[in-house]
């Protein structure tokens, strides 16, 4: 699927939602359980979008939209949720992640992109340089990304427990 702007906001508007309705009223053994060390819980991933709504898309987009001629994005710090998140419940997470992101998309509605804005471009600290499109279509596909692995940490919690139709259920192998 080629990027197309409204499409991309279908998923923004939605995923808040969707983590509600997953996440809302489980026990800790499904929302802060991982897949072994070093990896993330659902209530890890909940604060890392957190810290990208904050941090992150609409940082970026502004310094791609901006007159500036310094359009360098500073790194992302991909584990600042561990010390954010410290002390807030999940309900504190879900909420503060449905706020952010509804002032986020009520900003990025403001700005009335054209498809000429699309084609601008910033400095990745690792890629070099990318579009607007590029960013606003990894917004996207970040969302689903993170979306998929709650569902995938939270299956791996009955690994043992499906016995042999581990076999059936690639979720739990990949």
């Amino acid at each position: 699927m080629e990027y197309q702007l409204e499409k991309a906001i279908e998923i923004l508007e939605r995923t808040p939602g969707v983590l509600r309705s997953l996440l809302s009223n489980l026990s800790g053994e499904w929302t802060n359980g991982n897949e072994g060390k070093d990896t993330w819980s659902a209530y890890d991933i909940v604060g890392h979008l957190i810290h990208g709504e904050r941090t992150d898309w609409m940082t970026r987009i502004k310094i791609i939209l901006s007159d500036s001629a310094d359009k360098i994005f500073r790194k992302f710090d991909r584990f600042a949720q561990f010390r954010e998140s410290e002390g807030k419940s999940l309900l504190q997470l879900l909420d503060e992640f449905e706020q952010l992101r509804a002032e986020n998309l009520r900003t990025f509605h403001g700005f009335k992109l054209t498809n000429s804005d699309l084609l601008k471009e910033a400095i990745h600290p690792t890629f070099g340089k990318v579009t607007l499109s590029q960013l606003l279509s990894t917004w996207v596909v970040h969302d689903l990304n993170h979306l998929a692995q709650i569902e995938r940490v939270m299956a791996k919690q009955y690994m043992e427990a499906v016995g042999p139709w581990v076999e059936f259920l690639p979720v739990l192998t990949r």
